[in-house]
């Protein structure tokens, strides 16, 4: 059973321009609650904080067996990335329109937590409404085919 959760309001929301995987510092518990699909993306997003990258409001449900040894569902948690990549999220991130989204929270090849990370610019309304019609239109042209 492979975990796979997605942000999907990342793609109607942003453009994203460059992705990049992440590890992520996690507790025992943290990782069990991942594993078992116990986690959401949604309004969660990516900071710098005394130079290193941290994911914000990512919730992840405390574990079912964890006792007193359990988390807190949405404190921040360290984003592990090479210098060269976080120089560039930093440098581009502080212009102007630019944020930093997680897009996709999956368990790698060898059983580590990773998330895909996005440098992202805000759609405007116009943007989100031709990406609606561009869905609804793959979706009829789907339904052509099939008939």
């Amino acid at each position: 059973m492979s975990t796979n959760i997605k942000n999907k309001k990342a793609y109607f929301e942003y453009h994203i321009h460059d992705k990049f995987i992440a590890g992520i510092q996690l507790l025992g518990t943290e990782i069990k609650s991942i594993r078992e699909g116990k986690a959401n993306l949604n309004d969660s997003f990516c900071a710098f904080l005394n130079d290193r990258l941290y994911v914000r409001n990512m919730h992840i449900a405390e574990y079912s067996h964890g006792s007193f040894y359990n988390h807190e569902a949405k404190r921040d948690r360290a984003l592990l990335l090479n210098k060269k990549e976080l120089k560039k999220l930093r440098d581009k991130s502080e212009e102007k329109g630019f944020t930093i989204v997680p897009i996709q929270l999956f368990i790698g090849e060898r059983g580590f937590a990773k998330l895909e990370i996005g440098l992202a610019q805000g759609k405007k309304d116009f943007d989100k409404r031709e990406t609606l019609k561009e869905r609804e239109s793959k979706i009829e042209l789907d339904r052509a085919m099939k008939r």
